[in-house]
């Protein structure tokens, strides 16, 4: 099926036409059909398959008519964060050449004044992360009962980012007889509550079961050592070694690993930028330009990066951490393989990453290959290592560990040589002077070192675990 039979209008056809694209994936075959016939659409599919243009084709057919007003935006556009929102509006520019039509971009890092202008103007498309748009409508500034169409983008996405209170929000500020699209890529039980709130009578389209990934993406495990270094030297190998190797995504768990290994491999002359959250927004849209061009070959990012990034030629993807969440692992390495393209996702796993890796293979149903062979046999033990670990650390602050874990073997030598001293200062105690009007106190008893073991009687404190210059008298002035 070409796009021609899919209903859109000639300027969308023409303008699909000058873009080089002549079949529709098949989330766009399914989906454009039914929002054209005003229907809401839940749509699932894996990432890279199409989705941004399944809705922003027909809304380009559908706001061909009519006009917008100041502050009120004819449909609404949420995406959970900066680069998807700006990644957005590049489609709109791409596909609504032949329109006359006022997109605007709210996001955060972005002046108020400038956003404040656009709204003014009168919009077609508000294209918008969700705690920028409710500061706009907060300060009075813009009016959502205008809104035909409302399109929720990526919602597991703001489920994971905590944006689910502002998106029930905006829903009780856009009208109830708005048409809605909602699109995720995986389908966790609170989406479902969600869609089932926002959606009346949707059409769902689903061309892939939730959460796999795609055919086109070779996965591959690389086992590595417990320590960070041991990590980065694992990852500078496997980037030297890799086949067919353009440019790849690193991703890390957190923020403060991606500025590490940033360093890290500057130092070892790669030519690497950064991506992730506490970044500003024209360092961020710089970062992401460079990469994009080609200007860099590393893009090392924290998840913000993981969803919808629409970067075409992506050759590999290096997991530095393997993700707590394994929905993220379809994410992450959705970056590759997209469009029908091959691409490689490498995954670095220590020992201590093995519940995490069971997690992802649960999800996706598959068991993802190790490139150089299944890790050695101890790496099963890497718990039990790590407590011994963990108590050898607590002997050395002087705690130890506990009694019931210890052998019998090394039970007396410790006792005996914690004795020793104790004997030394006995004769000591008993020959010491006597305060006057107190009565005498009790010599040192044979401690668990001195021979003969006898246990505490209940109305005489047991004092042979304290050191021996405790038990000496003290005098007191009267």
């Amino acid at each position: 099926m070409s796009f021609s039979h899919l209903g859109l209008s000639d300027k969308v056809l023409s303008a699909i036409e000058a873009a080089g694209y002549k079949t529709p994936t098949p989330i766009q075959e399914q989906a454009i059909p039914q929002v054209l016939a005003r229907r809401d659409v839940l749509g699932i599919a894996q990432t890279g398959t199409g989705k941004t243009a399944a809705f922003v084709l027909p809304m380009l057919t559908m706001l061909e008519q009519g006009r917008a007003r100041a502050r009120m935006p004819r449909t609404l556009i949420l995406e959970p964060t900066r680069e998807l929102a700006a990644q957005v509006a590049e489609q709109f520019e791409k596909y609504g050449k032949n329109h006359k039509l006022n997109v605007a971009l709210i996001i955060g890092g972005v002046s108020f004044g400038d956003q404040d202008s656009k709204l003014l103007r009168g919009v077609d498309v508000l294209i918008a992360t969700p705690g920028r748009l409710l500061d706009h409508s907060e300060r009075g500034r813009l009016l959502l009962s205008g809104c035909e169409l409302l399109i929720i983008d990526e919602a597991d996405r703001m489920l994971d980012m905590g944006f689910i209170p502002d998106i029930e929000r905006i829903g009780k500020l856009v009208p109830f007889t708005r048409q809605t699209l909602f699109f995720t890529a995986t389908m966790p039980p609170e989406i479902q509550h969600i869609a089932d709130t926002f959606l009346h009578n949707p059409a769902r389209v689903e061309v892939s079961r939730p959460a796999t990934t795609a055919a086109t993406i070779t996965q591959l495990l690389v086992a590595t050592g417990r320590e960070d270094y041991e990590k980065r030297d694992t990852l500078r190998r496997l980037i030297r070694s890799a086949d067919n190797f353009k440019n790849a995504i690193v991703f890390c768990n957190r923020k403060r690993e991606v500025a590490t290994l940033l360093r890290s491999l500057q130092r070892h002359n790669f030519n690497a930028v950064a991506l992730h959250g506490d970044m500003d927004q024209p360092a961020r849209m710089a970062a992401l330009d460079r990469f994009k061009k080609g200007e860099a070959d590393l893009l090392i990012a924290s998840d913000v990066a993981a969803r919808g990034l629409d970067i075409p030629d992506v050759s590999h993807v290096f997991n530095f951490d393997v993700p707590h969440h394994p929905d993220d692992y379809v994410h992450r390495i959705g970056r590759t393989g997209r469009a029908g393209k091959s691409g490689t996702a490498i995954t670095i796993v220590a020992p201590s990453d093995q519940k995490s890796l069971g997690a992802i293979e649960r999800l996706t149903g598959q068991s993802i290959k190790w490139a150089d062979g299944p890790p050695p046999d101890d790496t099963a033990a890497a718990p039990q290592d790590e407590s011994r670990g963990r108590g050898r650390g607590r002997q050395r602050g002087g705690r130890g560990r506990s009694r019931d874990t210890r052998s019998a073997d090394s039970h007396q030598p410790r006792e005996q040589s914690r004795s020793a001293p104790r004997q030394e200062a006995e004769p000591r105690t008993e020959t010491a002077a006597k305060p006057a009007g107190k009565p005498a106190r009790p010599s040192a008893k044979p401690g668990r070192g001195g021979g003969e073991q006898r246990q505490p009687q209940h109305d005489e404190p047991d004092t042979s675990h304290l050191p021996a210059f405790l038990l000496r008298p003290v005098s007191i002035k009267a």
